[in-house]
């Protein structure tokens, strides 16, 4: 059975992603003494299955993660039902282990962890892209407000849950803030310097909080625009004054309530941190059984 569900766009993760994030939370959870209560309950040498199990529906996300978090503890083996990229109801039964049971209680909470907040993420994402089907031609993406040490998992996780990465980090793409504009002296001032010190192949965006700082990103020859915190109205008109000349970007306080009317202005894209930072995780559960 495949891990990995979703469509061809969406690439696997690779273990030298997620390996060392797994072992490092296992260690820090076993810490010097391991799990003492599993050791002082459940002999060496008994057997267990268990159960991976969903308790509300999701996207799935994580899976293999979490089944590397059993594995480092000892011989466990699994059967996939459902993989990354599946949508779930609650109930659903997404892996079936078997192996040592002190392998399976002491590595259960970080599995867990790490499945249900990717999940979580996913699940959210799917859901907003969902309410924005249909309308304009704006891609949902993710921002670099992720979880220290995990940024590159849960943007694997938005991608799952079918919206794209905005720039992974410092080095990919150029960003002009508000701050980098006051320091510059400017909007022209900041993309001049930027584009004096770049390669023709780097992206550059500038972000504006008005209408006004918007014309002087289009004059000074920006590839893209964030438009921070505009109404609709702003929105619309900001479109409007671009004329397709660049990429524009919504970006702050968008919800699963009011980014349908942000979509509908006609922007390219649109940027949501909660989905990273604050997407509640799925519930997901372990039953397990000694073996017989």
């Amino acid at each position: 059975m495949k891990l990995f569900l979703t469509g061809p766009s969406v690439t696997p993760l690779r273990a030298i992603q997620y390996e060392d994030l797994v072992r490092r939370e296992l260690a820090a959870d076993l810490g010097a003494a391991g799990d003492i209560t599993t050791d002082a309950i459940v002999l060496r040498d008994v057997l267990a299955t268990a159960r991976v199990v969903v308790r509300h529906q999701g996207r799935v996300c994580g899976l293999e993660c979490a089944l590397f978090a059993f594995q480092l503890l000892g011989d466990v083996r699994h059967r996939v039902a459902h993989g990354d990229g599946a949508d779930v109801e609650a109930g659903t039964v997404l892996a079936e282990l078997e192996g040592p049971a002190r392998a399976l209680l002491s590595a259960e909470r970080t599995a867990l962890n790490l499945l249900g907040h990717l999940s979580g993420i996913a699940t959210a994402t799917r859901d907003l892209v969902g309410v924005v089907a249909g309308v304009g031609n704006a891609s949902v993406v993710c921002t670099r407000k992720t979880t220290p040490g995990l940024r590159a998992l849960e943007k694997y996780a938005v991608r799952v849950g079918g919206a794209s990465n905005h720039r992974f980090g410092l080095y990919d793409a150029v960003l002009i803030k508000d701050n980098h504009r006051m320091i510059a002296g400017g909007v022209r001032a900041a993309v001049a310097a930027a584009r004096a010190a770049l390669g023709h192949r780097v992206t550059l965006e500038v972000e504006v909080d008005t209408l006004e700082q918007l014309e002087e990103a289009l004059e000074a020859g920006a590839d893209a625009v964030l438009l921070d915190n505009m109404s609709t109205p702003d929105l619309e008109r900001a479109v409007a004054r671009a004329g397709g000349r660049m990429t524009l970007e919504a970006s702050g306080g968008i919800t699963p309530e009011t980014i349908r009317a942000v979509a509908a202005t006609g922007v390219d894209v649109i940027s949501v941190g909660w989905i990273t930072h604050s997407a509640p995780a799925l519930d997901v559960g372990l039953d397990v059984s000694v073996s017989v």
